[in-house]
């Protein structure tokens, strides 16, 4: 069996496997023997990778890598050194429409837990209606006034207040004025 300790020192990937390890169990607020029983492994087991004490075969760390909700390209990876950590304007991506102009404030967010836009609707206009789905939308109003639709609820939002509601219903956000709104909309799971 190829241990993971032949393929780091084969591919130069200098890390030690335990700590990653063990880092990733505390992220995700599990025990060892919690971690230990999605795998099928011991207590001793998993405690012995995390002080680097021995290597698991590939499989052994493929099946904990799943329990810890990666996988051995991601494990591996670089990215993290390189993951992008603040974002400027000529990082948006824009859409506009006559109602409105939308911003994605982090490219790439379907990938992320959470997609945060800024949104600007014009005088009259409104966003489309959106229909009942999955999660939480988050806004905070920095100009104007808004009127969230959710389910039967007619809700007004002005500069300064903020919204929250479960996706589970109906929803959209007009803006009834005469002058222009702009609003942070946060959606998670990403939705536009």
């Amino acid at each position: 069996m190829l241990k993971v300790a032949k393929l780091t020192a084969k591919t130069g990937f200098n890390m030690k496997l335990g700590e990653r390890l063990k880092d990733l169990r505390q992220y995700y607020n599990l025990t060892q023997e919690e971690l230990a029983d999605r795998c099928e492994l011991t207590k001793g087991y998993i405690s012995q990778l995390e002080n680097d004490l021995t290597s698991p075969s590939i499989s052994t760390l493929v099946d904990i890598l799943s329990a810890l909700g990666t996988t051995l390209s991601e494990f591996f990876s670089k990215e993290d050194e390189n993951e992008k950590v603040v974002f400027g304007k000529e990082d948006y991506i824009v859409k506009e429409t006559d109602d409105y102009t939308l911003e994605w404030l982090i490219p790439n967010a379907q990938k992320n837990a959470m997609e945060s836009t800024l949104l600007t609707l014009n005088a009259g206009g409104e966003t489309d209606e959106d229909f009942p789905h999955e999660g939480e939308e988050f806004g905070y109003v920095l100009e104007g006034e808004i009127v969230i639709f959710v389910g039967k609820k007619k809700l007004v939002c002005k500069k300064g207040e903020s919204f929250y509601y479960s996706a589970d219903k109906t929803h959209k956000i007009a803006n009834e004025k005469t002058k222009r709104a702009k609003f942070i909309w946060i959606s998670s799971p990403p939705n536009f």
